[in-house]
């Protein structure tokens, strides 16, 4: 079948190759004319394994291609996907709708054929109500079906999730809808991935109601960390302990730096926001976007004590003004270029606060970072970063930094202090080989 994919972004690319991998019709839309341009000559605008060789191999095929025009692309279309950005509004805090509004608008004005139009954006509840609004309002009178169809991609690993799913999940209204998104994802369900039919504003809701409780398992266990600190527990153990109870799950209690990228930050405010909107408040994720928020801070004074700590060891003093700290990796996690609300920017910002000079290396960050960090000199390679430094701080867990040469690594830094925010290392062969080694939940 055709389908039109309105937002070539990190949603709408992926969902549009992996559409076309199974042998639909797609075509992948956006006003930005350059990011088409690049499209069309092979260049990804997003860093995810294995996308430009999927894209490739689909465009090669004749079944995935790009265009500007919306018009054109959506004509004989049986779905047309949303699925443009929704960032935080700013100064509320509530989704930024305008987008989603301009694209429904925008296809009302140029239906010609039965269409079912879902929302594939991640949207507050109510939006599909509104989409379809907008759409009837127009005067068509072509038959629509608007359905909500959220994404649960993890950066990183977005084309395996895409392929091999958890859950489906499907808000339709009505049967004829229903019968289109089961032939759009008839390739999964001979598979007997689980498609899950519900009703409009659930699908809406299940999105984020998703998102906040991974984002709290994620603060739980960091405050669980915390505690293990004072108490002389290790983390890790207590993560295993819990994990293996098939009630809680071992994912998502990993300790770190805090949850940060395009997904759990926005999308736990948006809930805040509707939760207000409806007087029903949401108190648990109100308090795990509280702590989240600070967890970052403190990562940035975990590194200041790390130094002092080493200083008053050593007799070299820990004041960190003039210190040179090397950070390895700067986006929220690995195997992604995505900078957005990464712990990393809040802990340059302490490290700055105090006088500190950073050089820092990721693979592949450092573009959209340095826009972010102008104050941060950005190395060509892990071991140039920490050439010099007073001390080194991981900040993301890729695997280029888990089988670093620490022996090498200790000949080139300054002062052998390591602030391990993932632990990634053992602590008894870090310290074996002479660092001052920190991590998060371990004493």
């Amino acid at each position: 079948m055709k389908i039109a994919m309105v937002g070539s972004g990190y949603v709408g690319l992926v969902s549009g190759a992996c559409f076309a991998d199974f042998g639909h019709d797609v075509v992948c839309i956006d006003k930005d004319a350059s990011k088409i341009e690049r499209l069309d000559a092979g260049i990804m605008p997003i860093y995810e394994p294995g996308l430009a060789e999927l894209v490739s191999a689909n465009v090669r095929a004749g079944r995935l291609s790009f265009s500007t025009d919306l018009t054109a692309s959506i004509d004989g279309a049986q779905a047309i996907f949303i699925a443009v950005g929704t960032p935080s509004r700013r100064g509320d805090g509530h989704a930024d709708l305008s987008y989603v509004y301009a694209v429904a608008q925008e296809i009302a004005d140029n239906l010609t054929s039965p269409v079912v139009i879902v929302t594939k954006s991640t949207v507050p509840v109510g939006t599909g109500d509104e989409v379809e609004r907008i759409i009837r309002e127009s005067g068509t009178d072509v038959q629509f079906a608007v359905v909500s169809n959220p994404e649960f991609l993890r950066e990183g690993a977005a084309i395996t999730d895409f392929k091999r799913p958890d859950r489906i999940v499907v808000g339709a209204e009505g049967e004829w809808e229903r019968a289109v998104m089961s032939e759009v994802y008839r390739p999964l369900f001979l598979n007997k991935a689980p498609l899950l039919f519900t009703g409009r504003r659930s699908s809406e809701l299940i999105k984020y109601a998703a998102n906040a409780f991974l984002a709290t398992k994620i603060t739980f266990i960091n405050e669980m960390a915390d505690l293990c600190e004072k108490v002389g527990a290790d983390v890790q153990d207590v993560s295993r302990g819990i994990g293996l109870d098939n009630r809680i799950g071992a994912k998502f209690l990993h300790a770190g730096p805090g949850y940060g990228g395009s997904c759990f930050p926005k999308d736990t405010l948006a809930l805040l926001k509707t939760a207000e909107d409806y007087a029903s408040p949401v108190r648990l994720v109100e308090a795990v976007v509280r702590v989240n928020d600070s967890r970052k801070r403190a990562m940035g004074r975990k590194v200041i004590e790390a130094m002092a700590e080493a200083g008053a060891k050593n007799g070299t003093g820990g004041e960190p003004r003039g210190r040179r700290v090397a950070m390895l990796g700067l986006t929220f996690k690995p195997n992604t270029d995505d900078m957005r609300d990464a712990p990393s920017i809040a802990i340059v910002r302490a490290l700055l606060d105090v006088g500190a000079e950073i050089v820092a290396y990721d693979p592949e960050g450092m573009e959209a970072a340095a826009s972010l960090m102008p104050e941060v000199t950005m190395a060509k390679s892990a071991y140039e970063a920490v050439t010099g430094a007073d001390a080194v701080v991981l900040v993301t867990e890729w695997d280029a930094f888990r089988g670093i040469d620490l022996e090498r690594v200790g000949q080139l830094v300054k002062s052998r202090v390591m602030v391990d925010l993932r632990n990634v290392y053992n602590p008894a062969e870090v310290r074996a080989a002479g660092w001052h080694y920190s991590s998060v939940g371990r004493s």
